[in-house]
């Protein structure tokens, strides 16, 4: 069994406000979950309103398909318009390990 996550740390566009924060991760979070099928939630930087943290996670019976969905939803948010990916870290371990 593999285990695979991502971390993204995003730079917020044009929000001022913790609210507006909200109205931009979630709809972000809502798609990569419905997309992927994955675990996601926003996992840092709460009380900043221009950064967000959002991290997703699989289990998989095989290390490339956990790899590939993560390079999607890699792909997924740094292609929206409203934020910029500043990094993605992830890592994935196998369950003997």
């Amino acid at each position: 069994m593999w285990i695979a996550w991502i971390e993204l740390d995003l730079l917020l566009g044009d929000v001022h406000t913790l609210k507006e924060k909200r109205s931009v991760v979630r709809p972000i979070v809502a798609e990569v979950r419905r997309r992927f099928d994955v675990s996601v939630a926003e996992v840092g930087e709460h009380d900043l309103y221009r950064r967000a943290r959002i991290g997703a996670g699989i289990v998989s019976g095989d290390r490339a398909h956990a790899l590939e969905v993560l390079d999607g939803v890699e792909r997924l948010v740094a292609g929206r318009p409203e934020v910029d990916l500043l990094s993605a870290r992830r890592r994935d371990l196998h369950s003997e390990d």
